[in-house]
């Protein structure tokens, strides 16, 4: 009975590979390429998307800071109560929440980053500013990384250099 079993499994599993095998087979193109030209942007486009991405970059500024502010008190509230031994279970069960949720701060603010890069990354008229942009979501993962690792206090420094970096960016633009 065990071996009937086996043996319609894998007829089964054969005849789902043989499909998935058909499946990614190409067509024959019958197409000729089209070919795509973009239209160049007209000096007021490209004012227009400067100032939207130096707004994006003032709010990024602004929750960095603002999270930098938080970062502070947290960090050493959670950490307090790391070093005392002779918290109760319901204390370290709250400092183990807020570590999580404070993880999980950073993981947002990195991902409005990320977004922030990528457009420079993106838009042809941000292009020309990119080497000030280019490193800010590393600096967010070495926080992530820091704070992961229970380095909370220090988490912070690689958020101020991104704050430096998004000051210098909002400058130029």
């Amino acid at each position: 009975m065990k071996f009937l079993k086996t043996i319609v499994f894998s007829a089964i599993l054969l005849t789902f590979f043989a499909v998935a095998a058909e499946a990614q087979r190409r067509p024959a193109r019958t197409t000729t390429p089209r070919v795509v030209t973009t239209n160049p942007t007209t000096p007021t486009q490209s004012a227009a998307e400067i100032k939207a991405v130096s707004e994006k970059v003032a709010i990024q500024i602004k929750n960095t800071t603002k999270f930098l502010y938080i970062l502070g008190g947290a960090a050493s509230g959670i950490e307090q109560i790391d070093k005392d031994r002779n918290a109760n279970r319901a204390a370290r069960d709250a400092n183990a929440k807020n570590k999580a949720d404070l993880i999980r701060s950073i993981q947002n603010l990195r991902a409005g980053i990320l977004a922030l890069e990528v457009e420079f990354r993106t838009k042809d008229p941000l292009k020309k500013h990119l080497p000030l942009v280019q490193g800010i979501t590393e600096l967010t993962a070495q926080c992530e990384d820091l704070a992961s690792a229970g380095r909370f206090a220090e988490s912070g420094r690689p958020l101020l250099t991104l704050v430096e970096k998004l000051s210098d960016v909002l400058v130029a633009l």
